[in-house]
């Protein structure tokens, strides 16, 4: 229901203009003077003020003002019998939307009073659509969000899940994928890369042998020596790993880091020798990673060979097979930061 608040001093015209507005069934109210419609209005708003302008005490462009302070929709009307261009140059400055000139004609108010309830009406329903496009909007973001969250959720259960298939393929390297992912992931960070990208690195890491699902498991647990058919059987586990994760919604450098992380930077590595640039820096990450993590630790064919030889593996090679800011960062990790090898499960972080 529109409310209207009739202002002046002279007590016969707010009477008949109440009347006029009553008859035609709108919510009306009066005021005697500027002070007391300040205290109404303050109470209890209103959406349209009709007021004159010469009032003891208190103006009708004062009112005008001390509305425009708390309320900007509300539709002001001003009504003189004494206009000149200088009132109405100030009312329109206080942002009135009607001018009224006394004696008013009944036909000429009520069609100016139409015209602004049309107005209030229009802008409290753009205000409803408004307020309902926000509401759609938050509905839709905290969807999105959720929607987000359990997509991370599901893809971070992937990344488990197929660690662990691994780990039960190849039990005598337990932890292997985990310690490497934690190490890649320490390394990124080493190199001042965002919390979000190394632990996606870390991810990674978590499944660079999901290829060895296809290589035979008498082949993986083997105490001796491989032979020239059992080692390419083992170096197809890198390929492996890149067409098997084709088929998993994950984000397409997991697949590229995976085949890649036996290259080097020399061109010596496999399956594709790839050199340097070719291959992507999560994989430059991994490479080192690995390494170093595979002669830090027991293997089926030797004992554990400690860290002085896996630095010494990765310095001599450093800049040849191995890229050198990964080298110094991992040297640092172990040399200056005390790092030590750790199999337990990190964050890790799938950019959708």
């Amino acid at each position: 229901m529109i409310r209207i608040l009739i202002v002046d001093d002279e007590q016969s015209i707010r009477h008949t203009l109440s009347r006029f507005l009553l008859k035609v069934g709108y919510q009306v109210d009066v005021a005697e003077n500027a002070m007391m419609a300040k205290q109404m209005f303050e109470s209890d708003p209103y959406d349209i003020v009709v007021t004159d302008i010469v009032m003891p005490k208190m103006t009708g462009i004062e009112l005008m003002e001390f509305i425009r302070l708390t309320d900007t929709k509300c539709r002001i009307l001003i009504m003189t019998g004494e206009a000149t261009v200088e009132t109405a140059a100030r009312a329109v400055a206080a942002g009135a939307h009607g001018y009224l000139n006394k004696p008013i004609l009944k036909e000429a108010f009520l069609a100016c009073i139409e015209t602004n309830v049309h107005a209030v009406e229009s802008n409290k329903q753009k205000e409803k659509i408004d307020f309902q496009k926000d509401q759609y909007r938050n509905l839709l973001e905290n969807t999105v969000v959720e929607n987000t969250e359990t997509l991370k959720r599901s893809m971070s259960s992937i990344i488990h899940l197929l660690s662990d298939v691994t780990e039960y393929r190849d039990p005598y390297t337990s932890g292997h994928q985990r310690r490497v992912g934690n190490l890649a992931c320490a390394i990124s960070r080493k190199l001042n890369f965002t919390t979000e990208f190394s632990n996606m690195v870390r991810a990674i890491g978590y499944i660079h042998d999901i290829g060895k699902i296809v290589v035979p498991s008498e082949i993986l647990t083997k105490p001796g020596k491989l032979n020239e058919i059992e080692y390419k059987l083992i170096q197809m586990h890198a390929q492996s790993g890149f067409d098997m994760l084709q088929h998993v919604i994950l984000p397409k450098n997991f697949s590229i880091a995976v085949v890649q992380h036996h290259e080097r930077l020399d061109g010596s590595g496999y399956p594709n020798r790839l050199k340097s640039d070719d291959i992507l820096f999560e994989a430059h990450i991994l490479i080192v990673a690995d390494v170093v993590e595979t002669m830090m630790t027991h293997r089926p064919y030797r004992p554990a060979l400690g860290v002085d030889k896996a630095i010494e593996e990765i310095s001599t090679y450093r800049n040849r097979k191995y890229h050198p800011e990964v080298v110094d960062a991992c040297i640092d990790l172990f040399r200056q930061d005390q790092y030590t090898l750790d199999d337990s499960l990190g964050e890790i972080h799938i950019p959708l």
